[in-house]
């Protein structure tokens, strides 16, 4: 392969909802670029993009693919990203290292749940987009109400540059407003006939043309200007005003295909290598880190890793972006991130699981290596002298959460393994062992992403394992004030143990003073402060430990005996064994045994007070409570209110946003497992919602009640 040139090199993702023919365009453009030479099937297990088991199996793309094409004299990466918007993690990453977007719109079902999700990504990246109108050989293809569809969605900034002639099964033709021409194609695509416009649709062609030389003048002075003196622009000037209005993002052109016969995807390329950006012309990645560096081929060499992912045979493959310079066979970079040194032994282009080894690559090209030592995704890499690192792709946060755990205990540390590999290649899963729940957590973007990582438990690596709804992490705190002692005696032969401990806890709020006097019946308890430890604990809230001995009734000595004594049942709460917090301690009188007294027996004794004397201090168990925000179809509003209203949400706020509407709550997590699942049945996959922990309040009563219960049964059974 020729080395391209910076200004020869076109950067898009294909993105759009499943089922659109987003694989089936990927092959289409690498038929006519001869980077293949037979078109393959979904259906038939045979694409290039689609070269997974598991894309196989689902019959849909799981992981974003890297391909290429070539076309008059230009080089197109392409990446197949997955339609499912429980995979966007690769389309995320995607959109981060390309300058264009195809969103494919299924002629016969228009703007659906996934067009608009995956709409929302592009317009968070802030990169232009053209919308490829494909399938349009469906028995119901309708281009007029799918157009509509995307106009009501995308505004009117959404350019008709193609429309078909003939769609429905006989689809063949397509007309060019840009060109002027009819684009007519044989039973099998490929190089169409180029006619002049018939007579019927000259007026509709005319009208489109026109629209179409008034949104390009309308993005440079100039062009406008040479519009207004001539009433029209020549077709390398409608360009030039297209791909500016494109840059802006303020047109969104429309073209047409067939991409199963292999119609219109010639011409697609055609308007790619004239007008679609080049790297440079797309604001460069930020910088977090070191010298901001552009994208120039005289530069030092610095490229970004975008993913990494693992394939039998081969090992570890790294893809990335070179941002400058040049990349060559055999180069030593710097990891920013590790500072390790790594060797490119081996570049290359790819086109699926076809990759073709090349000795150079220059800025804005996009590669893979393979066997680095120690690099993973969103790391750069540089030169010695360059320090550069680039912003790592943000990724979205997870929206279900369940428990995993392997059915035989002894494949415990081989399911850790295999997350961890999982995570590897896909970043939106998020990994946790929570010590205080004692649970494997996997967290994700919804149930069918969870499934493809249970699909590769049970295919691959053939370890059975069951998921379930994870514990939540309550919290334990006290309401009044409350006082007990208890003495821990032993007496085995030789030396004993010994030790009794007098304390009062209370509620902390934060700013409280310690007080000085507690009544308890008709008794009276005076306290002496005479040293106070703060300690912040690391699940939230405080423990304030208050020493008020005196007389010496308990040595010094033993005074952190008692206090971790009480750290350890507040890390085991009395009530549901949750973590405790926000409490205040006064230790004010005990007993000690000159022989028998040790550390053991005070810790005991501090613990076992604690714990009666917070039973009796007006127990309360505490909820995590998440800000939750809904966005869902307004015919959908009163079935999203209803199902929160279910889940014991707040409903703090309604109003309008992204053309949806917008529920604002507070919702316990205990009510939000697979709530994922729940909204996209309720919207038809068109809600959307973000969750972010809030604070923690106290649970209601039936509730405790029940949570009790559970705890003390599964006390019995342990």
């Amino acid at each position: 392969m020729k080395v391209y040139k910076t200004d020869q090199v076109r950067n898009i993702t294909i993105i759009g909802n499943a089922g659109s023919g987003k694989t089936t365009l990927a092959e289409a453009m690498l038929f006519e670029g001869g980077v293949i030479n037979r078109r393959g099937e979904v259906t038939a297990k045979n694409t290039v993009s689609d070269f997974t088991q598991i894309e196989q199996d689902y019959g849909n793309s799981v992981y974003p693919t890297l391909l290429y094409t070539e076309y008059n004299g230009k080089k197109i990466n392409i990446i197949d990203a997955p339609g499912m918007d429980d995979l966007c993690g690769g389309v995320v990453s995607s959109l981060y290292v390309t300058e264009l977007v195809l969103l494919t719109i299924h002629a016969s079902n228009g703007v659906e749940a996934g067009t608009e999700s995956a709409a929302r990504h592009v317009d968070a990246a802030g990169i232009p987009m053209v919308l490829v109108f494909n399938q349009l050989d469906h028995d119901n293809s309708n281009f007029e109400s799918a157009l509509e569809q995307c106009r009501n969605s995308f505004g009117n900034k959404v350019t008709v540059v193609q429309y078909p002639f003939d769609s429905g099964p006989g689809f063949s033709s397509v007309i060019d407003v840009l060109k002027m021409k009819m684009y007519k194609y044989g039973k099998d695509g490929g190089k169409p006939e180029v006619l002049e416009i018939p007579a019927s649709e000259k007026d509709k062609a005319e009208e489109l043309h026109n629209q179409l030389i008034e949104m390009a003048a309308e993005n440079e002075e100039s062009l406008m200007e040479q519009y207004f003196e001539q009433g029209t622009l020549s077709e390398d000037d409608m360009r030039r005003g297209i791909k500016l209005g494109m840059l802006a993002r303020s047109v969104i052109p429309v073209f047409c295909t067939g991409a199963k016969k292999n119609i219109g995807v010639g011409r697609l390329l055609e308007f790619l290598c004239n007008i679609a950006p080049a790297p440079d012309e797309k604001k460069m990645i930020p910088v977090v880190s070191g010298q901001p560096v552009t994208m120039d081929v005289s530069g030092k060499p610095c490229l970004f890793v975008f993913r990494t992912s693992v394939e039998p045979h081969v090992g570890e493959i790294t893809y990335f972006k070179v941002m400058s310079g040049k990349i060559t066979e055999g180069l030593d970079l710097i990891n920013t991130t590790t500072g390790n040194k790594e060797r490119l032994s081996q570049i290359f282009v790819s086109a699926g699981k076809n990759r073709e080894k090349v000795e150079e690559l220059v800025a804005g090209d996009i590669g893979c290596t393979v066997k680095l030592k120690d690099t993973k995704y969103n790391q750069t890499l540089a030169t010695k002298d360059g320090d550069t690192k680039f912003q790592p792709v943000k990724f979205p946060l997870p929206r279900i959460t369940v428990a995993m755990k392997a059915k035989n205990e002894s494949d415990d540390e081989k399911v850790g393994e295999v997350l961890n590999k999982m995570r590897f290649e896909d970043p939106t899963f998020v990994i946790e062992y929570s010590k205080e729940l004692k649970q494997l957590l996997v967290q994700g973007q919804g149930e069918y992403h969870l499934n493809v990582l249970k699909w590769y438990f049970d295919h691959i690596y053939k370890i059975e394992v069951d998921t379930f709804a994870p514990k939540i992490p309550y919290r334990e705190t006290i309401t009044k004030s409350a006082q007990a002692d208890y003495r821990h005696k032993k007496q085995s032969g030789g030396a004993g143990q010994f030790g009794e401990v007098h304390l009062v806890i209370e509620p902390f709020e934060e700013g409280s003073l310690p007080k000085t006097m507690f009544k308890f019946g008709d008794k009276e308890q005076k306290m002496s402060v005479r040293d106070i430890q703060e300690h912040t604990l690391p699940w939230g809230g405080k423990l304030i430990y208050c020493n008020c001995i005196v007389g010496g009734s308990i040595d010094t000595r033993f005074m952190p005996a008692i206090l971790k004594g009480i750290m350890e049942k507040m890390e085991e709460g009395p009530l549901t064994g949750s973590y405790a917090r926000d409490i205040r301690v006064y230790v004010y009188d005990g007993k000690m045994h000159p022989v028998d007294s040790n550390e053991i027996s005070f810790r005991l004794a501090g613990r076992n007070a604690f714990s009666k004397a917070f039973k009796n201090a007006g127990a309360k168990i505490l909820e995590p409570i998440y800000n939750l925000n809904v966005w869902v179809p307004s015919d959908r509003m009163g079935d999203a209110m209803g199902d929160l209203q279910g889940r014991r949400a707040m409903i703090m706020g309604m109003g309008s946003e992204k053309g949806l509407e917008k529920i604002t709550a507070k919702v316990p997590l205990k009510e939000m497992y697979k709530y994922s699942t729940s909204l996209s049945s309720i919207t038809g996959g068109r809600g959307l919602f973000t969750i972010e922990f809030s604070e923690y309040e106290k649970v209601p009563a039936d509730v405790q009640d029940e949570l009790l219960k559970a705890y003390a049964e599964e006390a019995d059974d342990d």
